[in-house]
């Protein structure tokens, strides 16, 4: 029984990210789930890509958190439209969620969504929410091993951010070796180290999504 409960959960996930994704295809809308354990950086980087961005493309946010409107409300102080999401517990977003917080934005008036999923390493990369791809942040602080620990992370997505570069002399971390090891496990990954702090990396980043939202356009 259990397992056909779980199997009929994730079917209507799907079901509905398939919903969400013909809308961002109607739209020629970019969209990107950003995942990473809580305090890897998310909105940091959230809030420097929105910056660079946002002078060329018209950005919207779908912000996920357990509690609280703390990050929207930062996201918010860049001046592009934010809808929270508090899940109340559940330790990531699913597509039904995201589709009844759409209805706080204008897609009509955007080129580039990004849902910022809930802090977490597991759970998020099982659900997709009808983005085009995910983009995965993982801070030097939390080690080289997470590739090792946390695959399935690494293999869902398609962007890795080797964030808080400028802590790497004050870390055990070495990030020649999270890029091999992730690679083994995506080939495909594209990958940049930043810094939301010095900046480095960012500007990589940032030409990068450019031609994306280009390319959907």
């Amino acid at each position: 029984m259990k397992i056909s409960v779980v199997k009929n959960i994730m079917e209507a996930n799907q079901r509905i990210a398939e919903e969400n994704r013909r809308r961002f295809s109607e739209k020629k809308l970019l969209v990107i789930n950003l995942m990473s354990s809580p305090g890897a950086g998310k909105t940091s980087l959230l809030e420097k890509t929105i910056q660079s961005m946002k002078a060329d493309f018209r950005v919207g946010v779908v912000e996920g958190d357990i509690q609280s409107t703390y990050d929207a409300e930062r996201i918010g102080q860049t001046g592009v439209p934010v809808v929270q999401i508090n899940t109340g517990g559940a330790c990531h977003l699913d597509s039904n969620m995201v589709q009844e917080a759409l209805k706080g934005l204008d897609l009509t008036q955007m080129d580039l969504l990004f849902i910022e999923n809930v802090g977490n390493l597991v759970c998020p990369a099982e659900f997709k929410l009808g983005e085009d791809f995910k983009a995965m942040i993982l801070s030097v602080a939390e080690g080289d091993d997470k590739p090792l620990k946390y695959p399935l992370m690494f293999h869902e997505s398609r962007v890795l951010l080797i964030n808080k570069i400028d802590l790497l002399p004050f870390c055990d971390c070495d990030p020649d070796l999270i890029e091999e090891r992730a690679l083994k496990i995506n080939p495909q990954l594209t990958i940049f180290r930043v810094s939301c702090r010095t900046g480095e990396g960012l500007d990589r980043w940032a030409d990068w999504l450019r031609n994306q939202v280009k390319q959907r356009k």
